[in-house]
């Protein structure tokens, strides 16, 4: 199974890019669009000059356990930037939501509380709720993170899209938003 398969299995089709999209990234973007692959993952993230995102981070069942999700954060944690990604709110129907948001916090990662983020789906319309966690080494505060996400969601997210999809996805300023009050945090409770 190739790598794009491999995502695709395990991401809701509403959150995958195309192939042909991220192949293209990889291609024109290759200076800060990286695939890191191996037999039992995938990782595509894209490391800019102050921070990282996360665009995607798959371990097989097969090696759940083995330590292998917090090796790849691990390398990118020595990168010594901010570490940005993008998570659905737990979704009690499917169990790997709460693992996820267990792993993260475990890794010592923050759930950004002020950044509100809907995301229009272009395979499907549908709008998704999509949270933010971060981890930092200099405690950035979220208001840098927000400008990082918005950053990655014009540039990387929106990359080409008209080309790729027959239309664009809505402008950042309709998708994410900073609000002065803070959301629940989603991670408290791990």
């Amino acid at each position: 199974m190739n790598w794009y398969e491999k995502l695709n299995q395990y991401f809701p089709v509403e959150e995958m890019k195309s192939k042909e999209h991220m192949e293209t990234l990889l291609a024109e973007k290759g200076n800060v669009y990286i695939k890191d692959e191996g037999p039992k993952h995938v990782l595509m993230y894209v490391e800019f000059e102050n921070f990282v995102f996360v665009d995607y981070l798959f371990v097989s069942k097969e090696a759940r356990g083995e330590g292998l999700g917090r090796k790849l954060l691990n390398m990118l944690k020595e990168k010594n930037k901010p570490i940005l990604l993008e998570v659905e709110p737990v979704n009690y129907e499917d169990t790997d939501t709460e693992l996820r948001l267990k792993f993260y916090s475990r890794e010592d990662f923050q759930h950004a509380s002020r950044i509100g983020y809907i995301r229009r789906s272009l395979a499907t319309g549908e709008n998704t709720i999509l949270e933010i966690l971060y981890w930092s080494p200099a405690n950035q505060d979220e208001l840098e993170i927000y400008k990082a996400m918005k950053w990655t969601y014009e540039n990387i997210h929106t990359f080409k899209d008209e080309h790729f999809y027959g239309e664009s996805y809505d402008p950042s300023h309709e998708v994410l938003e900073y609000n002065t009050e803070k959301k629940t945090n989603m991670l408290k409770k791990y």
